[in-house]
């Protein structure tokens, strides 16, 4: 298939609005040559010794360290990020392939030795093979790295597809990684909604799939029997207590428009008791007042997603609403820039509390008590992340161990680094990012028994 052959797709720069690239996207033929191609070099890479594929790893993460700007500029080109956030993710990214390269030379398996009379027994983890990583448009070059860096360092070899509107980091890591990994150790497939699906019913052998519920619903449906990892929404609650330190407010409102709020586990839901909810109100709202979008953060991605802020907004019910400001930059007028807001005095059932913004948006409840507190937290089909605000550290232990969350913090929100897992529960998917528990995502098990006599 030729690039007149398939169906050519634009992205836009979501700081003017502008349309700043044309590509084609794959289709069937070059799905299938792809994952045949990735298949080959996988045996090749699974072959070499976990010292190998860690100092390969190693080099790679350099290259990127290396070449920080060049990075930076392509994730700014199709997020829109300000320079801070996107050096950020590209120092990120770094840091969680030299994680893995380290991981890469460990192992974690059951004890290994004489398990029965007259019998020696171990396990051998082996990789899955072709793994397909499907990574989302909010953090395009971060997302990548949390599935490429265990994946690769467990011995598989990727196609990764990235998002439509952000193609431009995993093409730079494709030739980066072709030189230092091996060809085709790590592949990529830029295309649309339908390249990601034609990827998924390939002869892929596992998929990692980072996006909406929706689509993991989807992936899941398409993968069969076949291993998935998903990670999918959050809507996630923060639970601020009258004790709570006085770096709260600020601490969750940037919390909030990091990335223009575009986060899965950024704080969506705070809920208060009764005798603190007005303070809690009146602080998110001085909080988020100073901050504004085009100086302190960046624009949405794309237009779907200015939609679906404009339509949730005008929906609601909320009786108070704070609205921060918008200053874009010269010839940024076009850009997909929204305002911080923060809305109180609104219905439990009100769709900016149960429907996901993904925006730089915050909801107050009040709940009855704290019990009430962790029922409201609980209450909805994700289970990504949450947090609790607190002076008593006892108490909000205690209070992180009710949240039903793969992830709970204390006095702060969104902190990560690549030594702690990360993952969802019920409709925030399943499996493990980060850690050497992610390595358990990309290998399988092979229990060997010798008999001795």
């Amino acid at each position: 298939m030729t690039n007149r052959d398939m169906p050519m797709l634009t992205a836009t720069d979501p700081r003017t609005g502008l349309v700043r690239l044309e590509y084609p996207a794959a289709r069937e033929q070059e799905v299938a040559d792809t994952v045949a191609a990735t298949r080959a070099a996988q045996r090749i890479w699974a072959a070499l010794t976990p010292a190998e594929r860690s100092r390969r790893l190693l080099r790679l993460a350099d290259r990127v360290e290396e070449r920080r700007q060049g990075y930076a500029d392509a994730l700014r080109a199709g997020t829109g990020k300000p320079q801070d956030e996107a050096l950020a993710e590209v120092d990120g990214s770094a840091d969680v392939l030299r994680f893995y390269a380290g991981a890469a030379r460990t192992d974690s398996s059951p004890a290994a030795g004489r398990r029965m009379n007259g019998r020696e027994s171990w396990v051998r983890w082996e990789p899955l093979g072709v793994i397909a990583a499907i990574v989302p448009w909010n953090y395009p070059m971060m997302m990548a790295a949390w599935r490429l860096g265990p994946a690769l360092a467990a011995g598989n070899a990727v196609v990764l597809k990235p998002a439509e509107t952000t193609p431009d980091t995993a093409l730079l890591l494709r030739a980066d990684a072709g030189e230092l990994l091996g060809e085709h150790v790590l592949s990529v497939l830029p295309g649309d909604r339908e390249t990601g699906q034609l990827l998924v019913g390939s002869q892929v052998d596992a998929i990692a799939f980072t996006g909406s519920t929706t689509g993991g619903l989807d992936v899941a449906y398409r993968a069969d029997l076949r291993p998935v990892s998903l990670e999918l929404g959050g809507n996630c609650p923060a639970l601020v207590l009258p004790d709570a330190p006085q770096h709260t407010y600020a601490s969750l409102a940037a919390a909030s428009v990091f990335n223009a709020g575009q986060s899965c586990a950024a704080p969506a839901r705070v809920i208060t008791l009764p005798e603190n909810y007005a303070a809690t109100v009146a602080g998110l709202a001085a909080a988020m007042g100073v901050l504004t979008a085009g100086i302190d953060f960046g624009p949405l991605n794309n237009p779907d997603q200015v939609a679906r802020y404009d339509r949730i907004l005008a929906a609601t019910g909320a009786a108070v609403r704070h609205t921060g400001q918008v200053k874009p930059g010269p010839g940024e007028d076009g850009g997909y820039w929204r305002p911080s807001v923060v809305l109180a005095d609104l219905p439990d059932d009100d769709e900016a509390v149960v429907t996901e913004v993904f925006g730089p948006v915050l909801t107050v409840q009040q709940a009855r008590n704290v019990e009430h507190a962790v029922e409201l937290a609980n209450s909805m089909p994700h289970a990504l992340a949450g947090s609790v605000w607190s002076a008593d550290v006892g108490r909000a232990l205690r209070l992180a161990g009710e949240l039903d969350a793969g992830e709970a913090w204390v006095n702060c929100h969104l902190d990560q680094t690549p030594e702690l897992p990360h993952g969802g529960r019920k409709g925030s998917g399943h499996g493990t990012d980060l850690s050497t528990l992610a390595l358990a995502e990309y290998q399988r098990p092979k229990c060997v028994t010798v008999r001795l006599d």
